[in-house]
């Protein structure tokens, strides 16, 4: 077994989960989150996704899409319209590694060691999240910085681009537990991603994110009006280009983001500690 996996937080032998401290559980989610850490940095191709993906899509989308999209003489329009859009996209895409993760986790025997710490639970998956949220962070500042490179226009305050990148990552952040619950009910790593594929498809494609949404027919338009990517990307879009409403699109993603963590993180535990 690896250093990375063995690297484990120090806890007073014989303890229980229930009597475990408020300073304990930071402790133990730090040291897990190391360990996580140190994962990436013994297998660097693990974050080729983080690295290539926001490359990959803002570039396909504005030269390739974008002429079809918005006509050839509107690219720039385009790409002030794309970025905060890609930006809800990125969350979704890496919360998806954290269920794989997870479910690869199991199939290792690495959670056999963590069952015999005494530590709480939850430290092992928010450990896990508070990783995948620096790799968010990565992909969303390569993204932005190739959306500043090809002319992407900063309309707003710098505290309103800060909220945008700030409104992304929760969002992310409250999908993590979704996919966690996805990776602690099936088989196979292969399976999280198969499942999260057939959900991921109709939400990033069903939304503002790539297109607006006026020339829709009218029930892909409704469904859009409930899509939470839309409202995220819509929030996005308003804080960055100092355009249209802000405070109904951020409410309702802060609502969404709220409602997910409030009903997926319990599950998400309460199947880990019975799988574990």
């Amino acid at each position: 077994m690896s250093a990375a996996t063995m690297t484990a937080p120090a806890v007073k032998p014989g303890a229980d989960e229930g009597r475990i401290g408020l300073r304990a559980n930071l402790r133990h989610i730090g040291a897990l989150a190391r360990r996580n850490a140190l994962q990436i940095k013994q297998d660097p191709e693990s974050m080729m996704d983080v690295l290539l993906m926001p490359v990959i899509f803002i570039l396909l989308f504005t030269y390739v899409f974008g002429g079809a999209i918005a006509g050839r003489n509107h690219q720039q329009d385009y790409l002030q319209h794309l970025v905060p859009g890609l930006m809800a996209m990125m969350g979704l895409n890496i919360a998806m590694a954290v269920g794989s993760g997870v479910n690869d986790d199991f199939r290792k025997g690495v959670m056999d060691r963590f069952r015999t710490m005494p530590i709480a639970r939850s430290s092992v998956l928010i450990a896990k999240i508070v990783v995948e949220i620096g790799r968010m962070l990565i992909a969303t500042a390569i993204l932005l910085g190739m959306g500043l490179l090809l002319g992407l226009q900063i309309k707003g305050s710098l505290l309103a681009f800060l909220a945008a990148i700030v409104l992304s990552t929760a969002f992310g952040a409250a999908l993590m537990w979704i996919f966690i619950l996805l990776g602690l009910s099936v088989k196979t790593p292969q399976a999280v991603q198969g499942m999260a594929m057939l959900v991921l498809m109709p939400l990033e494609f069903g939304s503002s994110i790539f297109t607006p949404t006026t020339d829709m027919p009218g029930w892909l338009k409704d469904f859009t009006t409930v899509n939470p990517l839309s409202n995220l990307a819509d929030a996005a879009r308003a804080l960055i280009n100092a355009d249209g409403a802000v405070a109904h699109p951020v409410l309702i993603t802060l609502g969404w983001a709220v409602a997910i963590t409030a009903l997926t993180m319990p599950l998400a535990v309460r199947k880990f500690r019975n799988k574990t």
